[in-house]
């Protein structure tokens, strides 16, 4: 939704699409974010059914991107707002890999920010 995009985010070189039909095409990855629902209070997003009939992935909106494209989530997910039930548990998903070896690869990263890089790329072994 345009309530939620940094104004400057274009300065980084992202493209932004209104329209997800448009976004969709020829996409590697969909990575699908998870709603908050405080966010709903506050008036910065439109109802749970408009949100899901404007950016809520279903299979319909999958069939638009290149066929081995993948879809992630970071959990947890809301069924029928974001994401359809048929699209998070299809051929296509990697959800659950994601969650499984997200907490590994967040403590690689902060390794790696606290200077610890080659422990954790390594090990510990030299």
């Amino acid at each position: 939704p345009k309530t939620l995009i940094p104004d400057d985010i274009t300065a980084l070189g992202v493209h932004i699409y209104h329209d997800m039909a448009q976004g969709l095409r020829n996409v590697d990855v969909i990575i699908m974010l998870r709603l908050q629902n405080e966010r709903m209070s506050g008036a910065m997003l439109p109802s749970e059914r408009e949100y899901y009939h404007c950016y809520g992935l279903t299979t319909q909106k999958l069939a638009l991107t290149k066929s081995d494209a993948i879809v992630m989530h970071p959990g947890p997910i809301n069924r029928g707002v974001e994401i359809e039930s048929a699209v998070a548990d299809g051929p296509r998903s990697v959800i659950l890999e994601q969650v499984t070896h997200g907490i590994a690869v967040r403590m690689a990263i902060m390794s790696m920010v606290l200077g610890r890089g080659h422990e954790a790329t390594t090990g510990g072994v030299t």
